[in-house]
């Protein structure tokens, strides 16, 4: 504009021309750094405000925790987590700033932070990345992945947002050039926009740690208010029925409060006052045989006003028992070598008012008991029930005893007829096996003999192929018939209980 053929009045207005329009482009560039620094101004003050109301979340969940550990202390332990990585990426992109700002003479006067030297020379070096550049990537990638592994399934919104604000893949310009995730955001930027970015990142933190508590507490309110929370209560029209009835009732859902105070409760015409977090306790005679009501109101108040809640019921009243009832929880025997689970009461007489003797039957308390039978081929229990009046009544009950039947022999977990690379056999492990037998007994296999073609039989002590054992199988060939028989195997920690030999394991070698 100020050369070629023109007039020096010309130049000279073409010169002035440039000055004008550089003046102006400096004097936009200095609004948009005073912008920026406005910008991040608010968005620090914004992070205060937000520490603030997280800090208040955690102490209302520390307390919530104390108050009822069950529920709340496994949503603590995960918030608490989350805490602790969100304060260390927070203090660490502080830690960044501090630096950045105490570069500079006024940390206020945004318009001087044009300059793009502090962060290039503490990131890049050339087209790499410094060690304080890497180490920048590596913050924001264990917060990200940290927060992502405490939320597991839960939260998945959230860790989509996580991932998108705190994604350090590479990017690509305008005009499609790659780059890095770092050089793409920061290098030849004017320091104050960096400044900015990071506060934004740290607004960010602030910003998924409070949703991330929010959810985790809206989830468990939610849980509590669950239908899941509410138990189906059947409510039959009477409490006994002859054979042959219907059986005639209703089914409703519900729940008790055990904060719940009563203002009076009436049953029977008799005012009770015996309440047990949220529950009125009955305890009056049953009355004669038959059918026998129950009547009242429960009371209590709701606002200014008093709710009253009708209570009506039957029960019966049955003769008192004369017969136990004895059975085995599994089977209509008892075996030899195990611990026979049994239940043994008496209709109408409580478990601690019931004894049961017989040879070698062990009691587990409430009703429970564990028949080891020995020697016989049955045993008799003999059970006497403790009527509340003191008398006496007595059952007993017989049952066969059976030894354990025979195992089954296995290799390599499978049974009967099977084909099997020879190298496989080799390195295998003999096994017995109660198939369909309802007790699981750990059976240990002490020895076996195997049987290749054209091979003298070879005996192996233990579960495992010997050399000897192994040597035999190499000269077998493809489609050859090993036998393994005579498994002899013994009950883990019983070996005084003989079990038969197993059944045979035949294998077609198939290379």
């Amino acid at each position: 504009m100020a050369g070629g053929k023109l007039s020096p009045r010309q130049k000279m207005i073409n010169l002035m021309y440039l000055v004008f329009i550089a003046m102006m482009a400096l004097n936009m560039s200095k609004e948009v750094l005073s912008a920026f620094g406005l910008m991040n101004e608010r968005i620090t003050d914004s992070n205060a405000s937000a520490a603030i109301r997280n800090a208040a979340f955690m102490e209302g969940l520390a307390a919530k925790a104390e108050e009822q550990p069950a529920k709340y202390q496994p949503i603590k332990a995960k918030a608490d987590a989350i805490d602790k990585l969100s304060t260390d990426f927070y203090a660490y992109i502080e830690s960044v700033k501090g630096g950045l700002l105490k570069s500079v003479k006024d940390p206020k006067n945004y318009e001087e932070m044009d300059r793009t030297d502090f962060l290039d020379e503490k990131w890049f070096n050339g087209d790499k990345m410094t060690k304080a550049g890497q180490e920048f990537i590596d913050n924001i990638k264990t917060y990200r992945e940290g927060v992502i592994q405490i939320l597991g399934e839960d939260n998945k919104e959230i860790q989509d947002d996580i991932i998108k604000k705190f994604s350090t893949n590479d990017e690509t310009t305008k005009e499609g050039i790659k780059k890095g995730w770092l050089t793409y955001h920061f290098e030849g930027f004017p320091m104050v926009a960096s400044l900015t970015k990071l506060t934004q990142m740290q607004a960010d933190v602030k910003t998924i740690e409070s949703e991330v508590l929010s959810n985790m507490l809206a989830g468990e309110q939610v849980k509590q208010l669950s239908m899941k929370n509410y138990s189906a209560i059947v409510i039959p029209d009477k409490t006994a029925f002859f054979s042959g009835e219907n059986f005639k009732g209703k089914v409703v859902l519900g729940r008790f409060d055990n904060t719940l105070n009563f203002e009076k409760i009436v049953i029977n015409g008799r005012e009770l006052d015996n309440v047990e977090q949220g529950q009125v306790m009955l305890d009056f005679p049953a009355g004669a045989v038959g059918e026998r009501d129950i009547k009242g109101t429960m009371q209590f108040k709701e606002g200014d006003e008093i709710v009253e809640i009708p209570i009506i019921s039957k029960y019966a009243v049955v003769p008192k028992p004369n017969s136990a009832t004895i059975s085995a929880d599994k089977m209509n025997v008892v075996y030899r070598g195990v611990d026979n689970p049994m239940t043994i009461s008496f209709a109408g007489v409580s478990d601690n008012n019931v004894t049961a003797t017989a040879p070698g039957l062990v009691s587990k308390g409430g009703g429970k008991y564990v028949m080891r039978p020995s020697a016989g081929k049955d045993v008799t229990i003999n059970v006497t029930g403790t009527l509340p009046d003191g008398s006496k009544v007595s059952d007993r009950s017989t049952f066969r005893i059976k030894d354990i039947p025979k195992p089954s022999g296995t290799i390599a977990g499978q049974a009967d007829n099977i084909s099997l690379p020879k190298s496989n056999v080799e390195i295998a492990t003999v096994n017995a096996k109660l198939f369909d037998f309802d007790f699981d007994l750990d059976i240990n296999v002490t020895s076996f003999k195997i049987k290749v073609p054209g091979q003298p039989t070879v005996t192996v002590n233990g579960n495992k192929m010997n050399d000897q054992a192994r040597s035999a199988l190499r000269k077998a060939s493809r489609g050859d018939g090993v036998q393994i028989f005579e498994i002899k195997s013994e009950i883990k920690g019983n070996s005084s209980i003989k079990l038969l030999p197993a059944s045979p394991v035949f294998i077609e070698i198939s290379n």
